[in-house]
């Protein structure tokens, strides 16, 4: 190791966080328009940098992926201006290593960042690396999402902290009680967790949240779509409507005077505030086909597809989760939730049957109950306030919990229909 080279002074940021080499990093946040080159010495390297600037939390950034090492990323950029941050991989020893580096940072601007990338598992090398500059050291084999998380890390403002998380909701029928779900799992995020929620109701036309939550706001989504100049932390927080101390309301206007025809990236920049600014942003997505629909589901954090136990749900299903897992490689499938299962005198498909034809296990079964919906509906309610200790209230706890991110729900082998059908055996005795 050679102890005497000089550090790269003003050439590399040195703000790269601090973490033993192979350490794992957490899960990647979506990351900012910046330029990223990489210069890669083996094929399985750049493959992996390839399937990271396909993902979907690097639609931004602008990444070019290069062959040669740190030797073609010295001699490229004799000539060329370095971008936001440089990927390097080096198979060299230690001392060639750090030689290289010094004379990468004399042809690099100020402020660029350097990712290296290097086989050596070494600690003292790692603080070689950091005293010279160098953000972030990935030891070789990394998975995709190490590197995708290296750079978030990177790009994090540390005064608003890391990105919230989108929840998109859709149905996969019209009338199967997406929106219901929606609205209910974001008041269980926002009771059980004491955190912060915003629920952004995108069906303009014939949106239900408002009523669901007994709230007539005079502004809402539509000044927030039809105003995406004037959309930041301030604008957005007088559009919202307060439904609790943590859970916030941004409502459609439910109006029919004008049509709702909107282009692909138009709610982008709402949803980016949005998640600026609350850990969980809940997407409430109306049941239509159109390419705003399919990007905002393309580009959300969670996908919960609400189905009802029959055939035309099945392959609707179907359709949306084989879409979805070729439009997001990285991501996990969607999640199912099977609503409304039980309905009196209707035939139905069986849970399990639906599950084995999706290839997914439902991540709740929520049975119909005719009487406790329209209660809360009516009322402007959501279940837990009109009946805290129901089945229905620990299920969308269920929900909150796994699509927030705080684990997967461990339930005992009991039929979700248990408490109906004992219900209804009690009805026939």
């Amino acid at each position: 190791m050679n102890q005497t080279s000089q550090p790269l002074v003003s050439s590399f940021d040195l703000d790269g966080p601090e973490r033993a080499p192979s350490q794992r990093i957490e899960e990647p946040t979506a990351i900012p328009r910046i330029s990223i080159q990489a210069f890669c010495e083996s094929p399985e390297v750049s493959q992996v940098l390839e399937a990271a600037a396909s993902d979907r939390r690097m639609a931004k950034a602008h990444v070019k992926v290069h062959m040669g090492g740190i030797a073609a990323a010295m001699d490229f950029y004799r000539s060329a201006p370095t971008p936001n941050l440089i990927v390097v991989e080096s198979r060299d020893s230690a001392e060639e290593l750090l030689a290289n580096l010094d004379t990468l940072a004399e042809v690099c601007d100020a402020g660029t960042k350097v990712i290296v990338l290097g086989r050596m598992n070494d600690v003292q090398l790692y603080r070689e690396l950091t005293n010279r500059g160098v953000a972030e050291y990935l030891i070789v084999p990394f998975a995709l999402f190490d590197f995708m998380a290296a750079v978030s890390t990177l790009y994090q403002n540390p005064e608003t902290g890391p990105l919230g998380r989108s929840l998109a909701f859709i149905g996969a029928r019209g009338g199967c009680g997406s929106s219901t779900v929606a609205h209910n799992v974001s008041y269980m995020i926002a009771q059980n967790y004491d955190s912060d929620v915003i629920l952004a109701d995108m069906d303009l036309a014939f949106g239900t949240a408002g009523l669901d939550f007994n709230q007539d706001p005079p502004q809402g989504m539509s000044e927030a779509v039809f105003s995406p100049d004037r959309i930041d932390d301030v604008f957005l927080d007088r559009l919202l409507t307060k439904c609790t101390d943590r859970l916030s309301l941004l409502a459609a206007p439910s109006a029919l005077d004008r049509t709702y025809d909107f282009d692909e990236k138009t709610f982008d920049g709402l949803i980016e505030t949005a998640t600026s600014g609350v850990p969980s942003v809940v997407l409430d997505v109306p049941h239509v086909w159109t390419s705003w629909v399919r990007h905002t589901l393309s580009a959300a954090d969670e996908i919960v597809i609400t189905a009802c136990p029959d055939l035309g749900n099945l392959r609707n299903a179907k359709n949306l989760i084989d879409l979805l897992k070729t439009a997001r490689p990285n991501d996990a499938p969607p999640r199912i939730v099977l609503n409304q299962v039980g309905v009196p005198k209707r035939p139905e498909i069986k849970p399990e049957d639906f599950a084995d034809a999706l290839e997914i296990e439902p991540l709740a079964i929520i049975p119909f109950e005719a009487q406790l919906f329209g209660t809360a509906a009516n009322n402007g309610q959501m279940i837990a306030e009109v009946d805290p200790k129901a089945t229905f209230t620990s299920l969308y706890s269920e929900i909150a919990q796994v699509i927030t991110g705080r684990g997967q729900v461990q339930r005992a082998k009991k039929s979700p229909l248990a408490p109906l059908l004992e219900r209804l055996r009690g009805k026939k005795g």
